[in-house]
């Protein structure tokens, strides 16, 4: 499969949205399910896109995943401190996966990492479930940096985070 990635386009935002909550859904990743606040941020590709850089992986004229990418802080940024590039909210349709589409989306933000000024190194956070992206981040050179695990919400529960950086 010849996969291209590239900046997502207008008409793909429903696409990629619908995959990203899909994904999430499908893997068991939001506590409270259809209900979950956070589903409507994963299918808000339009808003991640005005604040960031979303990169989506397309074959065939098909959206097969996507991945937002924050150069350098911004309100995109969770963990991100300076000279840190961040990955955000990886997802790739379920029929397509262990193809190498996260792999390349992994692959392209730290490409366009090592172009922007002052960028030593990129940082993400992940569900401990999470485990074949794990996988595709430790092959690509990521390490655990078990001293930035947070919890997003830690008034209202215990959904602690795990992360990762990538030195470049």
């Amino acid at each position: 499969m010849d996969i291209a990635i590239r900046h997502v386009a207008p008409d793909e935002y429903a696409a990629l949205g619908e995959i990203t909550a899909q994904a999430y859904l499908g893997d068991g990743l939001l506590d409270f399910g259809e209900s979950d606040v956070y589903l409507g941020e994963l299918r808000d590709v339009a808003k991640r896109a005005a604040e960031a850089d979303v990169l989506v992986a397309v074959a065939d004229g098909r959206v097969l995943g996507g991945v937002t990418f924050v150069p350098a802080g911004g309100p995109m940024a969770d963990i991100a401190r300076t000279g840190e590039a961040e990955i955000r909210m990886l997802a790739v349709a379920p029929e397509v996966r262990g193809r190498g589409v996260g792999e390349a989306l992994v692959r392209a933000c730290a490409e366009r990492a090592r172009t922007v000024d002052g960028c030593v190194r990129v940082v993400l956070s992940t569900q401990r479930a999470m485990r074949a992206a794990h996988r595709i981040y430790e092959r690509l050179g990521f390490t655990r940096t078990p001293e930035r695990d947070w919890n997003p919400l830690p008034d209202r529960f215990d959904i602690t985070l795990i992360t990762y950086e990538l030195t470049l």
